[in-house]
């Protein structure tokens, strides 16, 4: 039986966080509830899905990352080209690219609120 995932994250500024995902990983829209009484947007890359909806309390963006957070881990074909086209959008990265032990290359980011994000190769 198939399964996907959709990953729900939970900015503190839901604005911030639509341009970082459209404008940095170039996720497309497909739902768009922000006039809502529970503003809730969605995006999507290939298979990728990510959901949005406000926090509705204090957050601490250092407890979203790893070690005791979580890393969202992204896997696209021309690994260079994704970093490029995101240093180029003037995000900062966390770490640049760089080959791993278990035999992949990846780049790690933040998120505007503090989400761990590991960008790597498809396997």
């Amino acid at each position: 039986m198939e399964m996907a995932l959709q990953v729900e994250v939970f900015p503190t500024d839901l604005e911030r966080c639509v341009d970082f995902y459209v404008r940095v990983l170039r996720f497309d829209v497909v739902e768009d509830k922000r006039g809502d009484l529970t503003p809730y947007v969605s995006f999507r890359r290939g298979s990728a899905r990510i959901g949005a909806s406000p926090s509705w309390g204090p957050t601490d963006a250092s407890a979203r990352a790893v070690p005791q957070g979580a890393e969202l881990v992204l896997e696209v074909d021309d690994l260079a080209a994704e970093r490029d086209y995101i240093v180029a959008s003037g995000w900062s990265l966390a770490s640049d690219l760089r080959a791993r032990p278990w035999g992949l290359e990846d780049f790690r980011l933040f998120d505007p609120d503090g989400y761990y994000i590991r960008i790597t190769m498809r396997r």
